[in-house]
């Protein structure tokens, strides 16, 4: 990995560990589903800026069964969700929640048969569990979060666990940029009869709906590019290393924004990413016996 690539990993982590606190500042005027569709459409805006010049292709029309659902699953359930949840628990709580995403899509492949259960395995999802656990009986103790809220956040995140699944299944091989494009796009078409049908905006004020558009621009559109961008460079495992990094950043915003954070957070942050550790470390080569 070049400097370069560190230095957008770097700026990945922090874009993508300030959107709860985002989140949680569009909320105060937005509703849940306006949250999602207007992060949808500034961050397609971006994408399709990104897919005109540098001439990317968009996904056969063929595909549209499997892209409606990822974008479903991907996007507007979750991001709906995570708006939704956060009206009831912090947002450092919820970038802890977040990071349960490859814990259920570790349980979704092994009952697809899809991934093999070792014994770090196990260590890894019961440890990961036991932090989530940990994170949120502080929270509930503590008044930051409530049963309701973190069951949402839960869901949310199990969501994009399920369109990794599909995505992995049927979107192999596709241009990243012109999936993403299309994803955001199929997003924000879903999401708006719900919107216009549903609750509406409340009075607008500046912190809102900067957060909102900020939201959307780079916690989904330039996060989005710099995710793909590194993928083309190197290994999925070295990007995907950045969801370890999203709790701590959560945690960091959330108390440079003067959130309360608890000891039991903090602690959780740890038990989690140690799960987390577990689950990929490699497996131990067996070395075979002399002859």
């Amino acid at each position: 990995m070049t400097r370069r690539d560190a230095a957008q990993m770097f700026l990945l982590s922090a874009v993508w560990g300030v959107s709860f606190l985002l989140i949680r500042y569009s909320g105060e005027v937005f509703p849940p589903v306006w949250v999602a569709l207007l992060r949808s459409v500034f961050g397609a805006l971006v994408l399709v800026a990104a897919l005109r010049l540098g001439r990317h292709a968009l996904p056969p029309l063929r595909l549209w069964r499997p892209l409606l659902l990822v974008a479903l699953f991907n996007n507007a359930i979750p991001w709906t969700f995570f708006a939704w949840g956060e009206q009831t628990v912090s947002s450092n709580i919820a970038a802890i929640i977040n990071a349960t995403t490859p814990l259920f899509a570790l349980l979704i492949g092994l009952g697809l048969h899809e991934s093999r259960l070792r014994g770090t395995v196990v260590a890894g999802v019961l440890l990961g569990l036991g932090g989530v656990a940990l994170t949120v009986s502080g929270g509930l103790g503590g008044g930051h979060a409530t049963a309701q809220g973190v069951t949402v956040l839960l869901l949310a995140s199990a969501g994009y666990a399920v369109a990794t699944t599909i995505a992995k299944r049927t979107l192999s091989g596709l241009d990243p940029v012109g999936l993403a494009t299309t994803q955001l796009g199929l997003c924000a078409l879903m999401l708006l009869p719900v919107a216009l049908l549903g609750p509406q905006p409340g009075p607008l004020e500046a912190r809102g709906v900067a957060s909102v558009v900020v939201l959307g621009v780079l916690g989904s559109g330039l996060a989005y590019l710099l995710y793909y961008g590194l993928l083309a460079r190197v290994s999925p495992t070295q990007v995907t290393a950045v969801t370890y990094a999203l709790p701590v950043w959560g945690l960091g915003w959330a108390a440079l924004a003067g959130e309360s954070v608890g000891l039991l957070s903090a602690l959780g942050v740890l038990v989690v990413l140690a799960g987390l550790g577990l689950i990929n470390a490699p497996p131990r080569r067996v070395r075979p016996a002399p002859a």
